[in-house]
């Protein structure tokens, strides 16, 4: 009799060895399994959450991401230059960046007076001539976003960063209709996007 307890103790502790071990191992793989979805969502989140500000430039209708630039500073500056197209001078309109992502205009140049140019600065503005160039400085004009028609027949568009001049038919059709904006772009949109090259501060 007792040998037979003996036997069925032996049994049950062994049955209860193996079930332990059993629940440490499926313990083991859920939490292997858990890890590699934690690790998953992280990557997800890395890859897909904004975060780096840059100026963009996106289709004028669809919205649709086309060029970007990322922003490193605070102190951001950029400009556009085109073809006014009817006495066909070039005008410049400089802008910076406020920290709200507010597009601010503080500086116009252009070269003649005539049809469709400003012949004086508003209040708190300063209209002066340098080099034969006329220059409304101390602007401040804010905007959420910028829309542009690109140059079609006459002359052309052109975005000013830095020591750079870059033509927006380098990534748009002429006659194109973009918004110049600023917005924080995830790691997937930047792979989508054509980061405009050697522009970037």
């Amino acid at each position: 009799m007792m040998k037979r307890e003996f036997r069925r103790n032996r049994k049950t502790r062994r049955i209860d060895r193996n079930l332990k071990r059993s629940i440490l191992l499926t313990l083991s793989h859920m939490k292997k399994g858990f890890l590699l979805l934690l690790l998953f969502s992280i990557g997800l989140a890395f890859i897909y959450t904004p975060f780096q500000k840059s100026l963009v430039v996106e289709d004028g209708k669809t919205k649709k991401l086309i060029a970007f630039i990322p922003m490193y500073k605070d102190d951001y500056t950029f400009g556009i230059r085109y073809t006014h197209s009817i006495h066909l001078s070039d005008v410049e309109e400089t802008y910076c960046i406020l920290a709200d992502g507010t597009i601010r205009q503080f500086e116009l140049m252009y070269e003649d007076t005539s049809v469709g140019m400003p012949s004086n600065a508003e209040d708190g503005e300063t209209f002066v001539m340098e080099d034969g160039k006329f220059f409304i400085k101390n602007m401040r004009r804010d905007f959420q976003s910028i829309y542009i028609r690109t140059a079609q027949v006459v002359g052309s568009h052109k975005l000013m960063i830095g020591k750079n001049d870059v033509d927006f038919t380098a990534f748009v059709v002429p006659g194109s209709l973009v918004q110049v904006k600023i917005r924080r772009l995830s790691l997937w949109q930047m792979w989508k996007g054509v980061e405009i090259d050697g522009a970037s501060t």
